[in-house]
């Protein structure tokens, strides 16, 4: 762990320089990343969101793309098209934006469901398929989608398929009074993000992708996912609860925030942090209770509650 420990602290020391004030968010990310898993960055314009992504893939020695997703944005501009070339009188595949280590699909909800769907083989399969041909991408591969919360005019909401294929959703938030004074200051010259500068490459980052499925997970943590995930599927204000999937990816990201944290292994307080990155963009409320105003948050936080953290260890280290 000592390498991965100082990988780590410098990648978020970088990030911490050009986004101020988030330090659960970036782990959050960070951990996402190592995890191998896609996030969706879900708030008001202004608040660091892409710059968060870029500065993680800059940080990472990782390749970076944004793709700005607009209603006439076709699912060709984001996987790539097949050019006859005249001289050779062959078809050439020149590759889109998605051909990266690290995507930002930024206002992904602006976009239409066809071209929506363009990002859906490569989130799943780390792969793209035009004209019949299959194309490989270059791992470690991970998206990263924005949308706005507050502006529905002219969007098109995920849907549950492709909302399931998120690891997290996060939030980055406005900063402290004091954060964005200093934010004033450092950029008045020049923007924090150029002054950066690669710490690790992508080869490293899939050598600690791998090592993180090697962070032991106590049979009573393992558990308590289960249950909390279980639970959701009885609740009476949920039309859908998690799905298996949303167990694997909530047991992978605990691993990987362990793993961030500094540990070796996963503790109960993991899982309870990462409840509602996982699963909460997952659970899909019933017409009623959403005519009651409740929210998908409190379901989970009323689950979160009710279900009974393990207990009795006082050390979860692998025996």
């Amino acid at each position: 762990m000592g390498e991965f420990r100082q990988v780590v602290k410098d990648i978020t020391k970088n990030v911490e320089s050009v986004v101020l004030d988030k330090p659960h968010v970036i782990r959050a990310a960070l951990a996402a990343f190592l995890a191998g898993g896609h996030v969706l960055l879900e708030d008001v314009p202004g608040v660091a969101k892409t710059m968060l992504v870029r500065a993680l893939a800059i940080t990472s020695g990782c390749s970076f793309t944004r793709i700005q997703c607009t209603p006439d944005l076709l699912p060709t501009d984001v996987s790539g098209v097949s050019i006859y070339n005249q001289k050779t009188q062959e078809f050439e595949f020149r590759k889109g934006p998605i051909f990266s280590q690290v995507v930002v699909a930024d206002e992904i909800n602006r976009a239409t469901p066809r071209t929506q769907s363009a990002l859906l083989e490569a989130m799943a399969e780390a792969q793209v398929t035009v004209d019949g041909h299959t194309y490989k991408l270059e791992p470690p591969f991970a998206v990263y989608a924005t949308q706005n919360p507050v502006e529905h005019e002219g969007t098109f909401p995920l849907p549950e398929a492709q909302l399931d294929r998120f690891m997290m959703r996060l939030s980055v938030g406005y900063p402290n009074i004091v954060a964005e004074a200093e934010m004033l200051e450092r950029t008045r010259t020049s923007h924090p993000v150029d002054a950066i500068r690669a710490v690790t490459d992508g080869q490293t980052i899939m050598r600690m992708q791998a090592s993180i499925r090697e962070i032991f997970v106590h049979e009573k943590v393992r558990d308590y996912i289960l249950r909390l995930v279980n639970r959701t599927r009885d609740s009476t204000h949920l039309a859908l609860g998690a799905s298996p999937r949303a167990s694997m990816m909530l047991f992978r990201a605990a691993q990987s925030y362990a793993a961030v944290q500094g540990r070796g292994y996963v503790i109960p307080d993991d899982i309870k942090a990462l409840a509602h990155p996982v699963l909460e963009h997952r659970l899909i409320l019933n017409p009623e209770s959403r005519l009651r105003r409740v929210t998908s948050a409190s379901v989970l936080r009323d689950i979160l509650k009710e279900v009974a953290v393990p207990a009795g260890e006082s050390n979860w280290r692998q025996a």
